[in-house]
């Protein structure tokens, strides 16, 4: 778990302040018939206008600047653009932005249009977990809160929790130790002054269990059942947890 200078996490609250802007345009743009190769190409442009880099684009191959997974999809979506998204649907937005070699990560689920009482649950929720395993990123509190935190908020509302992936440290790379559980694995890891970690809860509306479709990307839910995802990158400040992932 690295600690980061004061300059280190100066730049990352720029990087995640670009990661905010593209959310922020994100919520404007996202409607039906647009399709998720606009949604990147807007990406791309935004982080590039501030003077910083994709992470995404190109990391172990992925093709985009973005991830764009849709309904049933938890994670990895590649944009395209014969996705065109339509009324009802949710899409979880992933965006990576690297600015002088540090790294702002996070991401946010957004309907498109009006959308069913049980996927609106499936997100409030999922942003509810997101923002209880926050509370718990102070220095010196197990790493473990963070995790129960998520876990109770998923199983007060009987979703689905992912297991195979989760959140993680972040800085100089986009991943970093340690790995960071949306349900408790009785870690003794204590949360370092300063260290920084993508804390991003998926909670599904039906079961657990997910795979990897041939694209050897998108990750979906067993089930097809809907699927939520909520991310922010955190720094365990002494005067509490900050959100470098926001809008300055």
């Amino acid at each position: 778990m690295n600690k980061k200078s004061r300059e280190e996490i100066k730049l990352m609250r720029m990087a995640g302040n670009i990661v905010a802007l593209v959310h922020q345009e994100m919520k404007k743009v996202i409607e039906p018939s647009i399709s998720t190769l606009e949604l990147d190409n807007i990406a791309y442009n935004i982080i590039k206008k501030n003077k910083a880099i994709p992470t995404f684009l190109g990391y172990n191959g992925f093709p985009n600047s973005i991830c764009t997974s849709i309904n049933e999809q938890v994670v990895h979506g590649i944009p395209s653009k014969d996705i065109i998204l339509k009324e009802g649907d949710i899409v979880s937005i992933d965006v990576g932005a690297t600015f002088r070699g540090l790294v702002g990560d996070g991401a946010w689920t957004y309907p498109v249009g009006n959308i069913s009482d049980d996927i609106k649950m499936l997100l409030e929720t999922t942003e509810k977990a997101l923002f209880k395993g926050i509370e718990q990123m102070i220095p010196d509190n197990r790493l473990e809160n963070i995790s129960g935190a998520i876990e109770d908020v998923a199983k007060s509302a009987n979703l689905g929790i992912v297991r195979q992936y989760g959140g993680h440290g972040v800085g100089h790379n986009m991943h970093e130790e340690p790995f960071l559980f949306n349900y408790r694995t009785n870690s003794n890891i204590i949360i370092k002054r300063n260290c920084a970690i993508a804390i991003e809860p998926m909670l599904n509306l039906g079961c657990d269990e997910v795979h990897t479709l041939q694209d050897e990307w998108t990750v979906v839910t067993d089930d097809k059942k809907p699927s939520a995802h909520f991310e922010h990158t955190v720094v365990a400040s002494d005067e509490g947890p900050l959100i470098t992932t926001v809008v300055m």
